[in-house]
């Protein structure tokens, strides 16, 4: 914590950021946001953070998900809803499955921006900006529309506000009861291909239920069955819009990034001298870095040792996103490095952003069976060292898209083209995060 401050990040390099034509008019915008109320509260961030050191000792499991990038256009009450519910259901058969608690923390209220490989993007001969999510410009192909516009940084504020609300809302009036998750769980199993693979589970689940109501525990005696903590997060790529929502908490008088209950640091921006982590450092969040198959043992080491000197567990989640041909050959070494170490971490995996390819079709596309892939081998890694496989990291949705192939489904490369929605990555769609679930807790049981 020597010399660091909330702008402290902007002495250093930095990467993925927009070129602002007005930097006055960026200035007043970062001003009018530090006046703002704070998104969530530090004592929400330290329970998140609490419920993640019980994870890095082996104690729960992590689930986060939600979409790869939200979107302006789509921001509406049913989108929410249907994302809460399929993370919900995940949730269900995850815990009864691994017979340990599982943290909730959706991709949500705030994940509007998103790095990209290029500055910029051509088309039949244009060249423009490329599009780096609502919170800077617009998905339209257009010179006014890929221009960076400030205001959005406001837009995006507002929406991540309202998308809190709702999200507390379904959490504590109802919508989370076990018994109603469940009841999704059922309509699932009887509809899909692979029913019989489901369906005792999901039987399980429900006698279970039941019977805790024929004792007298239930949605009227116990507030557990009847709601549920959900937390939020996001990659926090633009620090201006992070250092403007962070507060000092007057309990503890510590500052906490208060756009979120847990942010993350992606693989393009993970510099050790760059100004990503040095942001991260200073805020009192739990906070996750993600790890590419380029990471060596020594770096990462060195990573941790700068984003948590204390060895705080819950305080750092590693979110490994190698690849399916990847992973193998080269989580082991780290694992082993950070156990020897005896660095506290949640080991989480990202299953989604090293398997993504172009289908002959044209679209840019995942593969269910890749993706599942991967999580085997996370799993298999983690048993293999003596670790614990703490958590799986998805780009979801609750609607009934087609961007990734494979699946219970069988969606093809022709079939993409009949609801392929993403402005950015390809998500998975509810259908196949459930399906994911069921599998998934087959390895979290046996570990």
């Amino acid at each position: 914590m020597n010399n660091w401050q909330p702008d402290s990040w902007r002495s250093k390099p930095i990467l993925q950021q927009p070129t602002y034509d007005d930097a006055a008019q960026v200035r007043q915008v970062e001003e009018t946001l530090s006046k703002y109320p704070p998104l969530v509260f530090a004592e929400e961030a330290r329970e998140l953070r609490r419920q993640l050191g019980e994870v890095s000792l082996g104690n729960g499991f992590l689930l986060q998900g939600g979409d790869c990038a939200e979107s302006f256009d789509e921001f509406n009450a049913p989108k929410i809803r249907d994302t809460f519910k399929v993370l919900l259901q995940m949730a269900i058969v995850l815990t009864f499955a691994g017979r340990c608690p599982v943290t909730k923390v959706a991709r949500m209220a705030g994940q509007y921006a998103k790095p990209r490989s290029s500055d910029e993007e051509t088309r039949d001969g244009i060249t423009l900006p490329s599009y780096r999510g609502d919170i800077i410009n617009s998905f339209e192909f257009t010179e006014a529309a890929r221009r960076p516009d400030p205001n959005r940084l406001l837009d995006a504020y507002h929406r991540s506000a309202s998308t809190l609300n709702l999200l507390r809302a379904f959490a504590q009036g109802g919508l989370a009861d076990l018994h109603q998750v469940n009841r999704w769980n059922m309509a699932f199993v009887e509809n899909n291909p692979l029913k019989e693979r489901y369906q005792d589970m999901a039987r399980r689940i429900q006698d279970t239920l039941e019977f805790m109501d024929v004792i007298g525990i239930n949605a009227n005696t116990s507030a557990t069955l009847h709601e549920t903590s959900l937390f939020t997060s996001h990659e926090a790529l633009l620090l201006n819009y992070e250092q403007a929502l962070t507060r000092v908490d007057t309990l503890t008088g510590k500052p906490y990034d208060c756009s979120a209950h847990m942010v993350w640091i992606g693989e393009r921006t993970r510099q050790l001298d760059h100004a990503h982590i040095e942001f991260f450092r200073g805020i009192h969040n739990p906070i996750g870095v993600k790890v590419g198959p380029s990471m060596e043992p020594d770096e990462l080491i060195r990573l941790i040792d700068t984003l948590n000197p204390t060895n705080d567990p819950g305080r750092l989640t590693l979110i490994t996103r190698m690849g399916a041909d990847n992973l193998a050959d080269n989580l082991p070494a780290l694992l082993r490095r950070v156990k020897a170490e005896g660095r506290h971490v949640v080991w989480s995996s990202d299953p989604m952003h090293g398997n993504t390819f172009k289908a002959s079709s044209g679209y840019k596309t995942r593969d269910f069976d890749a993706i599942l892939r991967e999580i085997k081998q996370f799993f298999t890694a983690h048993n293999e060292e003596g670790t614990h496989a703490g958590g799986i990291h998805l780009e979801m949705t609750g609607q009934h898209v087609t961007e990734c192939t494979g699946g219970a489904y069988k969606i093809s490369d022709d079939d993409l083209a009949e609801a392929y929605k993403t402005q950015c990555d390809p998500r998975l769609n509810a259908d196949q995060v459930l399906e994911m679930a069921f599998l998934v807790a087959d390895h979290l049981r046996n570990s």
